[in-house]
């Protein structure tokens, strides 16, 4: 999860939180790389050794092997150019999910009357987040792991108190003069 604002509560339009939630990828580029070099060497030189011994079937078994990893990690690095934005105004509560194709779904909300529901269960921690506002029911950080839920669970709803909150009596004085 990267967050990008902390709430803190302003007037008019801006933005009080703004945060792009991103699934989490253990295995980066390099280490992808050194991973499917050494699974490629070890396929190679054991499909070379049963071909030397007259199994060659099985040799092509371990280049099948490699090319069904190779496609496990390409889905899943695709699955990973998935991403939401969720940013809340005194205005607006916009949530926006990108597929990994590139398809974008926006929803628009009245943070005012958005609440945030929270499925906690013992075991695990939050299991879900879901906005509702006015029939508008979205899920979001489905992704997410279940701390960085619980963390996005209070900071959303942190954001969405201060939507309720009156701006601060020296900001109406500006506002004003």
């Amino acid at each position: 999860m990267n967050e990008s604002n902390a709430p803190v509560a302003t007037s008019g339009d801006a933005e009080i939180f703004s945060v792009t939630l991103t699934p989490h990828r253990s295995l980066g580029p390099r280490g992808f790389v050194a991973v499917m070099a050494v699974f490629g060497a070890t396929c190679f030189l054991s499909g070379l050794l049963f071909w030397r011994l007259g199994a060659w079937p099985i040799g092509a078994f371990f280049g099948l092997d490699f090319l069904i990893l190779w496609g496990a990690f390409a889905l899943s690095y695709r699955s990973g150019r998935a991403f939401e934005d969720v940013t809340v105004s005194r205005r607006d509560l916009l949530i926006r999910k990108v597929a990994p194709n590139g398809r974008a779904r926006e929803l628009r909300l009245d943070p005012y009357w958005s609440r945030l529901e929270v499925r906690e269960l013992e075991d695990e921690g939050v299991v879900r987040l879901h906005l509702v506002s006015r029939g508008e029911n979205v899920t979001i950080g489905e992704f997410l792991n279940p701390d960085d839920r619980a963390s996005l669970a209070d900071a959303l709803r942190d954001a969405l108190h201060a939507v309720r909150r009156p701006p601060a009596f020296a900001e109406t004085m500006m506002e004003a003069g």
